[in-house]
């Protein structure tokens, strides 16, 4: 009985890649998408300010936008002017078309499994560059405020965030393979096809 369960659970590997694969493009298409509003493009500035590869974006350097940080569902005009002249906006808009695009092409692997192991490719990338904010980024460790619970290995709101692309990392590397696999098996078959032809 137990056999037969097991063997059950391991009928659904390749049913577990194709729902990573769309878990995937949901959360790249969907997190993309949000890019474009002001409030996802603050909520990216500590990253992004805090990176030594990424914050020549911005005009400003950090910790400069601490005083101009609108919560999510504020409204501060004045935090708002000071994001369009620091960049925040436009450099937001930039990265979410980049993250819609990668999960669109993930999203191609029934018909362009080649394009959507590249996508695959390049969000494992991305979930790389994700995972350094929690050595560049402060915000992703719960300061010290007094309490003894700070710093390593204590996670902030924003570190649990970013700590979640493990699983991103995991399953692009699954949805990569299996895209270059089926890549591989259709052009081995259209050499074959041009093959025989030529043989005829």
């Amino acid at each position: 009985m137990i056999d037969k369960l097991f063997s059950y659970a391991a009928s659904f590997q390749t049913t577990g890649v194709h729902l990573a694969r769309w878990g995937l493009v949901i959360v790249l298409v969907w997190i993309g998408g949000l890019k474009a509003f002001k409030y996802e493009a603050v909520g990216i500035v500590p990253f992004v300010a805090n990176s030594p590869t990424m914050n020549f974006f911005y005009k400003y350097d950090a910790p400069e936008y601490k005083k101009h940080m609108n919560k999510e569902g504020e409204f501060k005009s004045e935090n708002i002017a000071w994001h369009k002249e620091n960049n925040t906006y436009a450099f937001s808009y930039g990265l979410g078309a980049v993250i819609v695009l990668i999960g669109l092409m993930i999203a191609c692997y029934p018909v362009w499994p080649g394009i959507s192991a590249v996508g695959s490719f390049l969000a494992f990338v991305m979930s790389l560059v994700t995972l350094t904010f929690l050595i560049t980024t402060p915000e992703t460790w719960v300061p010290d405020l007094g309490d003894t619970e700070h710093g390593f290995p204590y996670l902030s709101a924003a570190g649990r965030l970013v700590v979640k692309d493990v699983i991103m990392l995991g399953a692009s590397v699954a949805t990569m393979a299996q895209a270059a696999k089926q890549y591989l098996i259709r052009s081995q078959q259209v050499q074959l096809i041009n093959s025989d032809y030529r043989l005829k």
